[in-house]
């Protein structure tokens, strides 16, 4: 398979792994253990690795940076699938990412528009509006999936700096999982006041499967980038919401009506318009 085919393969096949990784984490009792185990399980996995990479020199701030920003963004994440159905928050928290970074470019840094980033946007916010309007999430789900997808474009930007500034990039990706598995099994053990690891007991199997994913579906990401486009392919990853929907009505036994298809479908659109712009 040539480059050209390759790369958004690799890309949409990232899409559908991080939706199942997501799904593996709606699916358990307990949330906090639950992105405990995935993200431990991650950082035992690649422990070894460091002895195999040079260390990240020149990457430390954006290591440390992105630890900070991924205990914000999995404590968000654990908030919105406590408080909403998978099919309704996970479409909403992938798809304000993009509509932030657009925002963000056209008004803090007064960067140019083009009509297709214009109507991706509006085509985002309305289809937030139905989500909310026809009481697909509520008012404290639909907070916490923002603020999600806030980050997540936050650790976006610090993740593309890292990489470059570091020797390699496995050496960044391997160091930023071990120290991001460290830092959100700590805070989470803290928070629950050590109940986590009781709770991890009885689900660590299905966690330590999502957590091998995590690191297969990061992977493929930076490899499809690697080789081709950024903004395609990018927009590409956001097919995953169709994988979400289809899971939330297989697997999680959610109620998946008209009005929430047209919800996501439309922050799909939007997502893919802004990336592609």
């Amino acid at each position: 398979m040539n480059a050209a085919l390759l790369a958004p393969a690799m890309m949409i096949a990232s899409g559908s792994i991080h939706a199942v990784v997501n799904a593996i984490l709606k699916g358990g009792k307990d949330k906090m253990a639950g992105r405990a185990i995935i993200d431990g399980s991650s950082a035992l996995i690649l422990l070894p690795a460091i002895l195999l990479v040079p260390l990240p020199a020149g990457a430390w701030p954006w290591i440390a940076a992105t630890a900070l920003v991924h205990c914000l963004y999995l404590y968000a994440l654990v908030r919105t699938f406590e408080a909403s159905d998978y099919s309704a928050a996970y479409p909403i928290l992938r798809g304000t990412a993009p509509l932030v970074t657009a925002a963000l470019s056209l008004g803090l840094f007064g960067e140019p528009a083009s009509p297709r980033e214009l109507i991706g946007i509006a085509l985002i916010g309305a289809a937030m509006f139905v989500m909310v309007m026809g009481r697909h999430i509520g008012r404290a789900g639909l907070g916490w999936a923002l603020l999600t997808g806030v980050t997540i474009a936050g650790y976006t930007v610090i993740d593309a700096h890292g990489v470059r500034a570091a020797p390699t990039p496995t050496s960044y990706i391997v160091w930023m999982f071990v120290l991001m598995g460290a830092s959100t099994v700590t805070m989470f053990a803290l928070l629950s006041k050590g109940a986590i690891f009781a709770s991890a007991a009885k689900q660590w199997r299905p966690g330590a499967v999502a957590g091998a994913l995590s690191i297969l579906t990061y992977g493929l990401a930076l490899s499809a980038l690697a080789i081709g486009p950024t903004a395609p392919l990018a927009a590409l990853r956001e097919t995953g919401m169709v994988t979400a929907l289809v899971i939330a009505t297989l697997f999680l036994g959610e109620k998946v009506t008209p009005g929430r298809v047209l919800g996501v479908t439309g922050i799909l659109a939007g997502a893919v318009l802004i990336l592609s712009a």
